[in-house]
């Protein structure tokens, strides 16, 4: 039993961090029906420029309270300029091309980020200073940690604050406005780039808030995490359906809790002839079934087929 719930505890965690970047990829799918490949770096660059703000305060005698929010504030603030960056140089030159274009393009956007933060920090793996503390509580026999609760929780809030936005405010408005038809909502006065351009900004900061996350839980960020967390949180987005904010939370916490109690069992089940190592084989798995069986995903809307 204190297998079962420590798993559920550690798919919750990946869950919430991969909902977090699924909403980056639903949101631009269900406005420009582009997929932004390049989404995964904007995580991993959000937690590098967190991590050399933690170690600049550190270096200023400032306490890891302090650190840590101003950390995860500068990491937000970049990836949101990177995002309206990405958008406005890579993107919007390319909104009227054919498909393939902005998705080749989404994956060279990917790689030249990748290699600039190579670039600039090395290939090396950095390890993060514990910013919470390392005493874990007992849970039914479970363990969870200061840094699991955390990522819970502050990706819950973040994830309010994004439905609250979309449903509430009169951006919500317009970027749904947007989504559903934007020639339409031109005409009734809304900016439609200024909308997209927003989209991708706020898309950023949830990756930052990602990124942030995810390296304090596992104490460690480097130029490569992005690029198996985007695919895991793109798998989600489609999990969930594609283009629906609540599919990409559904969709996340879903796949996080398969691949955990995957890890979990998986030996167990195989006779040991696999480990835990092969939890990421989960992820594509169900990426491949959703795919075949379901390829709105669970809350997408099916789409008759013309005759």
């Amino acid at each position: 039993m204190e297998t079962l719930i420590q798993q559920i505890i550690n798919g919750l965690v990946l869950g919430s961090v991969y909902a977090l970047v699924a909403l980056g990829y639903t949101m631009v799918y269900g406005i420009l029906g582009l997929i932004n490949f390049a989404h995964g770096e904007v995580v991993m660059v959000g937690a590098l420029v967190a991590l050399a703000t933690v170690k600049a305060l550190a270096a200023l005698g400032l306490p890891a309270a302090v650190q840590l929010p101003i950390g995860l504030a500068v990491a937000m603030i970049a990836c949101m300029a990177l995002g309206a960056a990405i958008e406005r140089i890579a993107y919007r030159p390319l909104r009227n091309a054919p498909r393939l274009a902005p998705l080749i393009t989404a994956i060279g956007v990917s790689i030249v980020i990748q290699y600039t933060v190579v670039l600039i920090s090395g290939r090396s793996y950095h390890a993060y200073p514990e910013l919470l503390s390392t005493r874990s509580f007992d849970l039914y026999g479970a363990r969870i940690s200061p840094a699991q609760i955390a990522v819970i929780l502050i990706s819950t809030a973040a994830m309010a604050v994004l439905l609250w936005i979309v449903h509430r405010t009169r951006l919500g408005r317009a970027m749904r406005a947007t989504a559903e038809n934007p020639e339409v909502a031109r005409l009734m006065g809304v900016n439609v780039d200024r909308v997209i351009s927003l989209t991708f900004v706020i898309g950023s900061a949830m990756a930052a808030v990602a990124g942030v996350l995810v390296s304090i839980n596992y104490s460690v960020a480097h130029y490569q995490m992005g690029f198996v967390l985007g695919l895991k949180a793109f798998t989600a987005a489609v999990l969930g359906g594609i283009g629906n904010l609540a599919g990409a939370m559904v969709g996340g916490l879903l796949l996080g809790l398969i691949e955990a109690l995957g890890a979990g069992y998986i030996g167990d089940l195989t006779g040991g002839v696999f480990g835990s190592n092969y939890r990421d084989v989960f992820a594509f798995l169900v990426l491949v079934l959703v795919l075949i069986f379901r390829p709105s995903g669970l809350l997408g809307e099916r789409v008759a087929e013309r005759a």
